[in-house]
């Protein structure tokens, strides 16, 4: 590549995220001939098929998230990984956990590994927050009462040592209030039922 190619390829490469895809790049103008150079050249690395990242970005923990979530943009963060983002668990979770509402297209994500549930297309935005998973790049999520309302009604899947874990850690942070933002989400989950004495347990 010669020296005006690849300052033509460098210009095209700042105009877009930290974090883009094949698509995004081609919207740039950039070739896959040229990703394959930048990859060569170690300006940009490949985190999942069609994700890449910048190599000049801010350093994060997150990237597995991030590659997840840029591949599938209408998913949402759960399960363990949701408790651990909240730092609800200690366990650092061997996949990317993700939801999509029931009935939507199911993403097949090999790398970085996925997990992938379907949850009911009503309450599918219940809890959804966004979290900055590296400095100007941020993920949508499950918040950390229904992160661990979901934990409770998954215990069988999941353990129910962690989900109880789980559970005290968000009460002994969150107090009062936390007990009352439970059992909103649980009431609209249909879980109270659930909810209601394993929080009593705890407190007890």
């Amino acid at each position: 590549m010669s020296g005006t190619e690849n300052s033509r390829v460098q210009q095209r490469l700042v105009g877009l995220s930290p974090t883009f895809t094949t698509a995004q790049a081609r919207q740039a103008r950039l070739s896959p001939r040229d990703l394959a150079h930048l990859v060569t050249e170690g300006e940009i690395d490949e985190l999942s098929r069609g994700v890449y990242r910048r190599t000049d970005a801010p350093e994060t923990a997150h990237v597995d998230l991030l590659a997840v979530c840029t591949r599938a943009p209408r998913a949402v963060v759960c399960g363990e990984s949701a408790l651990a983002l909240h730092e609800l668990i200690d366990d650092i979770p061997t996949a990317v956990h993700i939801a999509v509402p029931r009935g939507a297209r199911r993403p097949t994500i090999s790398y970085p590994p996925t997990v992938v549930a379907q949850y009911a297309p009503t309450t599918f935005a219940l809890g959804v927050e966004r979290f900055e998973a590296a400095p100007g790049e941020t993920i949508p999520v499950y918040n950390a009462a229904r992160s661990v309302v979901d934990a409770m009604r998954h215990r069988s899947r999941i353990g129910e040592t962690l989900a109880l874990s789980a559970l005290g850690r968000y009460l002994r942070r969150d107090g009062r209030s936390g007990v009352s933002e439970l059992q909103h989400v649980a009431r609209e989950l249909g879980a109270l039922s659930v909810i209601r004495p394993a929080v009593e347990a705890v407190l007890a």
